[in-house]
């Protein structure tokens, strides 16, 4: 009884503390999570709060699940097709590029063993940008790089999860294979565990979506969402496959077929929610928590190899990015250069390499070197990478978004959903649901206030007009952007040659950026 007090009283707390570093984060210009992480590393040694340590369990059975659950579940997965060559090259071909660049600099570089080396670097493979994506939204970047950033930090949290799965197996049991050993065994498990998670999480979303069909209640839709988070990672563990993936794929299914399946507005909007709240208070605990539990002395004492673990860590970034994408914008849609530096820059580590370094038994030889450095490389990618991507981004000419700007996203928004709901009242009407009173009424209505968003338009176009030069380059940008998907089209089913394609592809650059001077 004592110890359930104690642990909702600590609950009770750390909701307060974050509550209050939300509120401070709308006057100070620090993205709320690394508030966090610096509040945490603050008040620590005043012992403010009693003494808190992050356990795998509660990252990887509490939190873990209800985060990637609220991601895949508004991930619009049409987007994700559309952009999955460079996604699943940087989520899967990037994390192993990352993980044998670490090893080999661990393991020449700083002396360590071979089974440490690679199991850093398994750890500290997978990118999790969520505290920076704020910014990245007030930096108004390009919808595509968005999803990329979004989709990859999914993805190769599955990737880097399994990978450590079969190393930390490999270190445990003691065996050492030879590489053409180890790389069928990795190919053969990795298999298994990915697309059994797949399997898992996909048939657990399609049969609660149909449960769910007959059904228009949203407390029940909740319920089955949130049976289908937890659910699907406890099945696949059981059954010895990845949780991570498949939660991934019950938030994907459930997200974009079970939502247009069956739920009415009221419910998406009640899930929608609720997954918000359950990742906002699973984040602010997470991050709050790591500012808590980090002993700052214990990186003074092992500087040397945190320094190591750092270095190894951005030069596996860098490695894992900017040849990967060189190789995949031959074959699809080209990723510019200054956004392959914000996906080198912006790809942060966080919780889940937090949860497995944590995971490791006690018997695993240097276990506590492995936890120092790799708390160490998650504050650095947290404070130093995270507090300088704003700058960083500015420097890339990804400028913040002015006020009129988001003004007129929302008075555009507003405009499609009057719209949308027009639309739903002529085919009731045509199906003779609503009388003709009450359609005139709330057809005059809808037409008012869509007549009041134009002329909102055309009042914020006149006050600033760079908006619509905004407007502009941003249509005329998914112009080009078609033609060039086009042109990929054709290159890849041989219609065109590559010197045909290139000469091409540079025809329509030239003529975006003559366009653009011109505008100006």
């Amino acid at each position: 009884m004592q110890e359930t007090e104690f642990a909702v009283k600590v609950f009770i707390l750390l909701l307060l503390v974050a509550s209050a570093v939300a509120m401070a984060t709308r006057w100070i210009r620090v993205p709320y999570s690394l508030a966090l992480v610096i509040i945490g590393l603050l008040i620590a040694p005043m012992h403010f709060l009693p003494v808190v340590h992050i356990s795998p369990e509660l990252i990887l059975l509490i939190f873990l699940p209800a985060l990637l659950f609220e991601a895949a579940w508004n991930l619009d997965i049409e987007r994700l097709r559309k952009n999955l060559v460079p996604i699943l090259s940087l989520a899967v071909a990037g994390v192993c590029v990352s993980l044998a660049v670490i090893g080999v600099v661990l393991r020449y570089g700083a002396g360590m063993s071979w089974s440490s080396s690679l199991l850093f670097g398994a750890m500290i493979s997978a990118t999790d940008p969520v505290s920076v994506l704020a910014l990245f939204r007030k930096f108004g970047l390009p919808a595509r790089l968005f999803m990329i950033i979004e989709g990859e930090s999914l993805l190769n949290d599955g990737t880097a999860a399994v990978l450590f799965r079969i190393i930390a197996g490999l270190v445990i049991a003691g065996t050492v294979p030879s590489t053409s050993e180890l790389l069928i065994v990795s190919i053969r498990e990795f298999g298994i565990v990915v697309f059994g998670g797949i399997a898992v999480g996909a048939v657990i979303g399609m049969l609660l979506s149909l449960v769910a069909l007959p059904f228009d209640d949203h407390r029940l839709e909740i319920t089955l969402t949130t049976v289908a988070a937890y659910g699907s990672y406890l099945m696949s563990d059981s059954l010895h496959v990845s949780g991570v993936i498949a939660v991934l794929a019950a938030g994907l299914v459930l997200g974009n077929f079970g939502r247009r399946m069956g739920m009415s507005p009221t419910a998406q909007i009640a899930v929608t929610a609720f997954w918000e709240y359950m990742a906002f208070v699973s984040n602010s605990l997470v991050f709050l928590l790591i500012g808590l539990d980090v002993n700052l002395s214990e990186f003074l004492v092992g500087s040397t190899v945190v320094l190591w673990g750092i270095a190894a860590m951005l030069a596996g970034r860098v490695v894992a990015v900017y040849p990967l994408l060189a190789l995949t914008n031959r074959v699809s849609e080209p990723v510019p250069v200054r956004w392959a530096h914000t996906l080198v820059w912006g790809g942060l580590r966080g919780s889940l390499s937090i949860a497995l370094v944590l995971s490791l038994p006690a018997t695993v030889a240097g276990r506590s070197q492995l936890v120092t450095m790799v708390f160490g490389a998650v504050l650095f990618s947290l404070l130093v990478q995270g507090l300088a991507l704003g700058p960083l981004l500015t420097r890339l000419k990804f400028s913040v978004r002015k006020p009129a700007v988001e003004k007129a996203e929302r008075v555009r928004a507003q405009m499609a959903c009057t719209a949308a709901a027009m639309e739903r009242l002529e085919e009731l009407r045509r199906h003779g649901m609503v009388p003709t009173s009450a359609y005139e009424k709330l057809r005059s209505r809808f037409e008012q206030s869509y007549g009041l968003f134009s002329s909102q338009i055309l009042d914020l176009r006149a006050a600033d007009p760079t908006l619509e030069e905004r407007e502009h380059e941003d249509l005329k940008s998914a112009l080009v952007d078609a033609e060039k998907s086009r042109l990929i089209d054709f290159r890849r089913h041989g219609a065109i040659s590559d010197a045909t394609f290139h000469s091409l592809e540079q025809m329509l650059n030239d003529e975006f950026e003559d366009d653009s001077v011109a505008g100006k």
